[in-house]
């Protein structure tokens, strides 16, 4: 009988691997976890992406307004439109177009901390 002793490791400390082959490693999602895997973004760039504006109670409105005007070059009233409807429905579709685009957009709305994101 081969008795197999465990060793104790303390919480946080690192155990080391012996004989790990880092190219032959295999990563394996948990059992219950969909993996989605994007192979294809490179073409998918030029695709039409969103900036999505969410709702949030610390923005005026005028505050949200002008710097939707700001980042997207927009009129009053398309920029009081999209935050009324970000107000009212949680969110909306503040811009739409290329990738670079909606991430230069983003990043302006970003400026004074609104809560956007970019979907595609």
């Amino acid at each position: 009988m081969n008795k197999t002793r465990k060793q104790r490791v303390a919480p946080g400390a690192r155990r080391e691997v012996k004989n790990f082959d880092p190219n032959n490693a295999v990563v394996s999602p948990y059992e219950d976890e969909n993996v989605l895997i994007d192979d294809d973004i490179g073409t998918r760039i030029g695709e039409p992406w969103k900036v999505v504006l969410y709702n949030d109670d610390i923005h005026t409105f005028d505050e949200v307004i002008l710097q939707l005007q700001k980042a997207l070059g927009c009129s009053v009233q398309r920029a009081e439109q999209i935050a009324f409807e970000a107000h009212t429905k949680g969110k909306a579709v503040a811009f739409s177009g290329e990738f670079n685009e909606c991430y230069r957009v983003m990043g302006v709305l970003r400026e004074i901390q609104l809560v956007v994101e970019i979907e595609g």
